[in-house]
């Protein structure tokens, strides 16, 4: 039944509106179409949390009812009705063109739920033609918008229970029509086959899938949505790390050539001949990581740290044992501003080892090989022939490397850093280049939380570097309120000027790019991760190529100053790193193409514009761009928002703690969770719909621990058709292939 199309149920106009405004395919799908919350008599709804563009049912008590006319169209009169509700502090507009016989019935002081897109006239929200449903003397719903009279019956039973269910919404469906729709389905509800195994629902108190159904779209008190919200909530779970414990079971079975070090190899002379002593922890995730490079088995291996806390070199080490073995690694990079930061960085790691076969070069060592889209004809073809061959042990590259003319002669692992910026066919293009399956380790400066980890990358195995290495100097963040106080600002330019008068260098990172369109955004790749600010109206975000000329001509003047953005040829910005690197470039004025793997020790100062536009751990990583050397950082937030604003307060949040895992978290409360199965990438819907990764951490460790035993107990699932086909329902054709490909 549960697979049945949707329309065998509700006929077939109201299924095209499910289906276009709300995903729903299926009579499962509407059934997991879950109440957003419960209205209450005499309860009103909280009108300050409304979202611009968002359909919403809220109950409200009419405050003021006024009738105009409006201007002629056509030389017809028209009449224009306002109806202003109230939640007893904010106020919500209803307005109805050409209806004024609704003032008939929506009087001031009666109390109704009211449902329509929210949007924004004249800077103050409004439902333009809500439906509505009124409550007469707090008992007997009075029927309004466009609701005919089984509607209307339908509405007055909902009236009569206590807990009012409110759906989310679309264009021509509003919460009590969702409601009639779902009604419909739990009226001739069979008992389903529960997915979750009859003694894990007893050992966990979990009421049955039937019932559970029942309770969350026809509860009788808080009790019964609670008991629906922790089964299903678990079921969530318990389903993404069964098909998670099943794929790591399927990598581990796949066969790979084990790789290890040899002694007298590469990486015992690159070891030797470290000026300094690795931290405990990158002993520690080096011996893990050593330890699954030597198995018949590839590795999975995601390998998360605070930024500047030495990732870059625990990866060179694992390539360097796999050379060691006779094979290759390939590093991937998400821009050419990385892939050739990486590649300087690691040959000067590696010094003579980087340049077997080469004047000068170490017989022991190998070849560090670049691969970038804008690299010339000849150099293309000699680094294509170095992979080929062999002679190339370590391959650094972007998009460049998945090309189909690109073969290695024996590709061992796969190093994807910022894995994040990459799609899951991406990937697969890479790690599909091995005579057998490599070895992969995926790199990501950005701090997981836990039961992320365990969801987003729940068939790796999580490595995490914490500690920075020793002479690693501190960041101290401070914010600039140029709204309230603009001398602040001022006196950040005077700080840069100070640093640059040390001996040092500074960054000023801008969100745009700018130009002669002056609402580009910055290009790809670069775009802040910031949220709107409330949906507020305000000027363009600062623009790198409108600052710079402004720098150089007022507060920065004297100084050398460069700009870099992502519209830059490849080889411009390499010069732009290359000067500022060697000390001749005083500040920098960039785009977040410098957020991650810019490594310039000598670079103390970051003054960052519009801060409130990034995202929290896009400003972690932004200001770990200094302080990497023995000089302290300093990070200046520049915002004009004002205090008590959310954004502001989430720069506060980033200026008191250089916790990378804390701002992870308010990171990722701030925003969607989005789908943990890649619905980004794979162009799905969120498979998200009551659990949450942040709040339900104890649920989903449990939840893996019952799923891993149930699957490593029962690989096939013989004994457990339900889940089987729970799992073959979550885990469709196209998103299985992307899983697979991950």
């Amino acid at each position: 039944m549960l697979d049945d199309p949707v329309k065998t149920v509700v006929g077939d106009r109201t299924a095209k509106i499910l289906r276009s405004g709300l995903d729903i395919e299926t009579v499962g799908d509407l059934l997991r179409h879950y109440p957003r919350r419960y209205a209450e008599r005499g309860e009103l709804t909280d009108l300050a949390s409304l979202e611009i563009d968002e359909f919403v049912t809220v109950m409200a008590r009419i405050d003021t009812v006024s009738l105009r006319a409006t201007r002629p169209a056509r030389g017809r009169k028209g009449t224009l009705l306002e109806v202003v509700v109230t939640d007893g502090h904010g106020r919500l507009r209803l307005t109805f063109f050409n209806q004024a016989w609704r003032q008939q019935v929506l009087v001031a002081g009666r109390v109704g739920l009211f449902s329509g897109k929210v949007t924004v006239f004249n800077g103050r929200r409004q439902l333009t033609h809500p439906d509505y449903v009124l409550v007469s003397a707090g008992v007997d719903p009075d029927p309004g918008g466009e609701l005919d009279e089984q509607a209307a019956a339908e509405a007055a039973a909902a009236f009569a229970r206590a807990l009012i269910p409110v759906y989310p919404a679309t264009q021509g469906l509003n919460s009590w029509q969702i409601a009639k729709c779902v009604g419909t389905v739990l009226d001739t509800l069979p008992e389903l086959a529960d997915p979750l195994p009859a003694d894990l629902l007893a050992r966990r108190a979990l009421v049955a899938l039937t019932d559970a159904y029942r309770l969350i779209h026809r509860p009788e008190s808080k009790a019964d949505v609670a008991a629906a919200r922790q089964r299903l909530v678990f079921e969530e779970a318990f389903v993404l790390q069964a098909e998670l414990a099943r794929r790591r079971a399927a990598t581990a079975a796949l066969p790979a050539v084990p790789r290890s070090p040899v002694p007298g190899g590469v990486l015992e002379s690159f070891d030797s001949a470290l000026p300094f002593d690795l931290t405990a922890g990158q002993v520690q995730v080096g011996r893990e990581i050593a330890h699954d490079l030597s198995r018949e088995h590839p590795m999975h291996r995601l390998l998360q740290g605070e930024v500047g806390s030495g990732k870059t070199l625990v990866a060179l080490r694992a390539m360097l044992a796999v050379v060691d073995s006779g094979g290759q690694a390939a590093l991937l990079a998400p821009t050419e501003v990385l892939a050739q930061q990486h590649h300087r960085s690691i040959s000067a790691m590696l010094g003579p080892l980087a340049e077997r076969g080469l004047l000068g070069g170490s017989d022991t060592g190998t070849r560090v090989v670049l691969l970038t889209g804008s690299m010339g004809t000849a150099a293309r073809r000699q680094a294509l022939l170095d992979a080929a061959s062999g002679d190339a042990g370590i391959m650094i590259g972007t998009h460049a490397l998945l090309q189909e003319r690109v073969g290695f002669f024996d590709l061992g692992l796969v190093v994807v850093d910022e894995q994040h910026r990459f799609g899951v066919e991406q990937r697969a293009a890479l790690t599909a280049k091995g005579v057998s399956p490599p070895h992969v380790l995926v790199m990501t400066a950005t701090p997981i939380p836990r039961t992320v980890a365990m969801t987003v990358f729940g068939d790796l195995d999580v490595s995490t570097l914490t500690e920075l290495p020793r002479g690693r100097s501190a960041i101290t963040t401070h914010l600039v309120p140029a709204g309230d106080k603009p001398h602040f600002l001022q006196r950040a330019w005077q700080r840069v000027r100070e640093e640059v008068a040390a001996g040092h260098q500074g960054y000023v990172v801008c969100p745009r790019i700018g130009g002669d369109d002056a609402a580009a955004p910055t290009d790809a790749g670069e775009e802040p991760q910031g949220d709107p600010v409330d949906g507020e109206h305000r000027r363009p975000p600062v623009a790198v190529l409108d600052l710079a000329p402004a720098l150089v001509d007022g507060p920065l003047a004297g100084l050398r100053l460069e700009v870099m953005h992502g519209r830059m040829a490849p080889d411009a910005k390499d010069e732009v790193m290359r000067r500022f690197a060697a000390g001749t470039v005083d500040v920098l004025v960039s785009t977040t193409v410098i957020e991650v793997g810019v490594d310039v020790p000598n670079a103390t100062v970051m003054v960052v514009m519009d801060a409130d536009r990034f995202g929290v751990s896009q400003l972690h990583q932004l200001r770990g761009r200094i302080g990497r050397g023995s000089a302290p950082g300093l990070a200046l937030l520049v915002t004009d928002l004002e205090q008590g604003s959310a954004a502001r307060s989430r720069l506060d949040a980033v200026a008191a703690t250089q916790d990378g895992f804390t701002l992870s978290r308010l990171d990722l409360e701030a925003r969607r969770e989005g789908d943990v199965l890649g619905a980004s990438q794979a162009g799905r819907r969120s498979s998200l719909r009551l659990l949450s990764v942040l709040r339900d951490e104890d649920v989903i460790v449990a939840a893996r621990t019952e799923a891993s035993a149930v699957v490593s107990a029962d690989p096939e699932l013989s004994a457990h058709p339900a889940l089987l086909a729970a799992l073959s329902a979550y885990v469709d054709d196209e998103r299985g292939a992307y899983m697979e490909k991950a």
